[in-house]
């Protein structure tokens, strides 16, 4: 069995990533987050409103999605409005919001809302799980401005949360896929953990065969290495929550 990939990676080993914080000068919370070839520019905004489903006294935590025209190798539309957003991209927001909000005590964060938009500069694979990592780091960042500003007393974050995607590739398993893996990928599985290892959302899809239990564990071993290494990237922005 190979032990090196065409990066020269090793199976277990994540991409080069970086996190540089405060890249908008406007929004509460941004930074730009790289992992490999995958860049994507986050930035998280405070609204004094919710959604009318959410309890009086409670706060909310939204996101959005988006990818450039150019950010993949080859040009795609621009979604001009919500009711034009294609199928990917709303699935992807949608894990986004879930995820964040797995962290957050709604109940600390109320009366307020946080938008955290995901505009993917450059895809190379992975930039879903790449935009809860950096998400996270963008919504803390926002948390923090409301503390300074008396918005809020307390930082209403419970844990730290990021995600990261692992792969069957030529039967071999492997650690954040990406594009020249992923489409090639027999399994493909994102996963998304708290700092403690918890379980926060999975998503696997034999692709190019089914999977066995075994080998989506391994999967997912593979994935929280990966995971408390994004949690120490995290760290080395944020400090202890």
């Amino acid at each position: 069995m190979k032990t090196k990939r065409m990066d020269g990676r090793a199976l277990d080993e994540l991409r080069r990533v970086e996190i540089i914080p405060d890249v908008n000068r406007f929004a509460e919370g941004s930074c730009l987050i790289r992992c490999g070839n995958t860049e994507v520019y986050v930035t998280a905004s405070v609204e004094s409103r919710v959604p009318p489903h959410v309890p009086e006294g409670q706060g909310w935590v939204t996101a959005e999605y988006n990818m450039l025209p150019r950010a993949n190798r080859e040009r795609s539309r621009r979604d001009i409005s919500k009711l034009k957003l294609n199928g990917r991209a709303a699935e992807i927001q949608r894990l986004i919001g879930r995820s964040l909000r797995s962290a957050v005590d709604m109940k600390k964060l109320g009366p307020w809302q946080v938008t955290v938009d995901c505009d993917v500069l450059q895809g190379d694979g992975g930039t879903r799980t790449a935009s809860i990592t950096g998400g996270f780091v963008a919504m803390v960042l926002a948390f923090r401005r409301m503390m300074e500003r008396g918005q809020l007393s307390e930082l209403p974050v419970k844990t730290y949360v990021a995600a990261v995607s692992a792969g069957i590739v030529d039967d071999i398993p492997m650690l954040d896929l990406q594009y020249y893996e992923d489409s090639r990928a027999m399994v493909d599985l994102n996963c998304v953990m708290t700092a403690a290892g918890e379980l926060i959302e999975l998503q696997g899809t034999g692709e190019g065969r089914p999977f066995t239990l075994a080998e989506q564990q391994e999967l997912v071993r593979l994935c929280a290495k990966g995971i408390r290494e994004l949690n120490e990237k995290q760290r080395a922005v944020l400090g202890e929550l």
